[in-house]
């Protein structure tokens, strides 16, 4: 799939001083064998996958048919189970941290850039969805193609520090926030081969025990987070050519950047903004927006930042991401298909449409150093395109700590039985119903399904929780009300089939992960998933097809 990279924008939006960055389209194609069927044996022990990509990648794979886990060394095996002390995917990982050599085929640009992204999260210290995930393998992407990068994040109070390479106190300065100057820390460490920037204010913005939610007032801490990043490059003379910001919590730093910062000493940057998901605008107070400096009834108009939904209500209110589009640069989302329904559904529509010479659609690409299943940490053994064998032993590894197979199964026996695995936050835009409707099928066709993923609304926990008692006790389906890293990958590894039944998908990164380790989407017609997945009955495009969409 395609990287996503601000540099492809600079070029077309920024003038002749910046650079267009040459970014290669790569798509991966695979191509099943139809008269195989799509049982989970014959994905894994007797398909036939065609895989080409336009880059460098071209190799025809057969499967072996012959390889079992007996001959695999599974009587040496310690295997989990699920009555074990310590969960199997908390066991003997001997690093948290990704594969980070620098592929050899990737071409460095001719004309170099330095990038600062401003961003909420970063996998894997401070991830709650697919924003985390984007950032860290944009970052990386970039960095490898010969760019200076560096991320912006709050140093939140859960973040765990061991996890920071070469952790430094770099700047102590101070920060303005409704009517005070807040002494502030700046951090410089590295994540993942990633150089990072960590704001710490002495106050009590971004403590607590997760990455959102905490006692404090979230937007007025990302107000506060937006200025403080800019005041920082301005005392240490900081002149990026481009800040990435990163959804709504970001969305004030466009407009203080042009209608503060640049008149002051920030001269070279240009600011691109990426929509990774327009379901949250970010709703302002125009007081709230006065405690970062700004006068927020400036703003209050429908060419700014006015909630349109808002007009005529008393009081009206203001869109940080509204006024992130019209003061940005450039405006990016996560694929041409969202893209278009934005344009064509929502109260932003009026402002995408007004600024349609300046956004566009780029389909987000995956971590590939993060997600590679030939060199993934937390998996039990490790497998890629040529040599699939590995995969049999994540997926039987995975049956038996869950429980979903035991001593007394024959492994080849338990591999031919489907599985099915859903990761997702358990939110209506993912398809809940579908969700829900999925695990009865699975289980009257005799498949297995795994969830994993957590509901933050009560009412939707009680639902699932309903369902675990249901149905976990049983030998088909088990529902997981958590989100682990380490677990994650290990059930992607362990798939047969991907489902990502979403209503809306921005882009959605579960199905490009699922191919990347073996497993074949079964998606829902909308977003980004529209633009990644090939139907099997797309005759027209039949040489694309790599999964099913509905």
């Amino acid at each position: 799939m395609r990287v996503k990279m601000e540099c492809a924008t600079a070029g077309r939006f920024f003038g002749p001083s910046s650079s267009r960055l040459s970014n290669p389209r790569r798509r991966r194609r695979i191509v099943l064998n139809r008269n195989n069927g799509l049982s989970a044996h014959n994905l894994c022990s007797s398909s036939k996958f065609k895989i080409q990509a336009q880059t460098h990648l071209s190799s025809e794979v057969g499967i072996a048919k012959q390889g079992s886990l007996t001959d695999f060394g599974i009587q040496e095996f310690v295997w989990p189970s699920p009555t074990d002390e310590i969960p199997f995917w908390k066991k003997g990982f001997p690093s948290w941290d990704a594969n980070l050599e620098v592929p050899s085929e990737v071409k460095k640009d001719s004309k170099l850039m330095h990038i600062i992204h401003v961003t909420a999260e970063m996998a894997p210290i401070a991830k709650v969805g697919g924003l985390g995930d984007v950032v860290t393998g944009l970052a990386r992407a970039c960095l490898s193609r010969g760019h200076r990068v560096d991320i912006m994040l709050p140093f939140y109070g859960c973040i765990q520090r061991e996890q920071i390479d070469d952790l430094t106190l770099i700047t102590t300065y101070n920060s303005y926030h409704d009517g005070k100057w807040i002494p502030t820390h700046a951090y410089s460490g590295t994540v993942s081969g990633i150089p990072v920037i960590f704001i710490e204010p002495s106050h009590q913005f971004f403590k607590g025990q997760h990455v959102y939610g905490g006692s404090y007032n979230e937007l007025e801490a990302y107000l506060f987070f937006s200025r403080a990043c800019l005041e920082w490059m301005q005392v240490t003379g900081t002149q990026p050519d481009i800040i990435h910001v990163h959804e709504w919590q970001t969305g004030a730093l466009p407009l203080l950047y042009w209608d503060m910062y640049h008149y002051l000493s920030l001269q070279k940057p240009r600011i691109v903004l990426t929509i990774h998901n327009m379901e949250h605008y970010g709703e302002c107070r125009q007081e709230q927006l006065n405690m970062c400096g700004l006068d927020g009834s400036l703003y209050a108009t429908f060419d700014k930042a006015v909630d349109d939904r808002t007009v005529g209500h008393n009081p009206e209110r203001l869109s940080l991401l509204k006024g992130g589009i019209v003061y940005s640069n450039a405006v990016v989302t996560v694929s041409p298909t969202y893209l278009k329904e934005t344009l064509c559904s929502g109260w932003l529509s009026n402002t995408l449409i007004r600024h349609r010479d300046k956004y566009v659609g780029i389909v987000n690409g995956i971590d590939t150093a993060m997600w590679n299943p030939s060199t993934d940490v937390f998996l039990p053994s490790k497998f890629h395109a040529q040599n699939f064998e590995g995969k049999k032993l994540c997926k039987y590894y995975v049956q038996r700590g869950l429980g979903l197979a035991s001593g007394n199964h024959v492994p080849d026996t338990a591999l031919k039985v489907p599985l099915v695995v859903c990761i997702t936050r358990l939110v209506a835009q993912k398809g809940l119903h579908l969700i829900i409707h999925a695990i009865k099928q699975v289980e009257e066709l005799g498949g297995q399904m795994v969830i994993l993923g957590k509901a933050p609304d009560s009412r939707v926990e009680s639902e699932f929780e309903g369902l675990v008692n249901l149905h976990n006790q049983g030998q088909s389906i088990r529902i997981l009300l958590m989100y682990s890293e380490e677990l994650s990958h290990l059930l992607y590894a362990a798939a047969d089939f991907i489902l990502v039944p979403s209503m809306y998908e921005p882009c959605g990164l579960a199905q490009m992960i699922g191919m990347r380790y073996g497993a074949v989407p079964v998606v829902r017609k909308t977003g980004g998933l529209a633009d990644t997945v090939f139907d099997m009955d797309d005759e027209p495009n039949h040489e694309m097809a790599n999964g099913f969409k509905y």
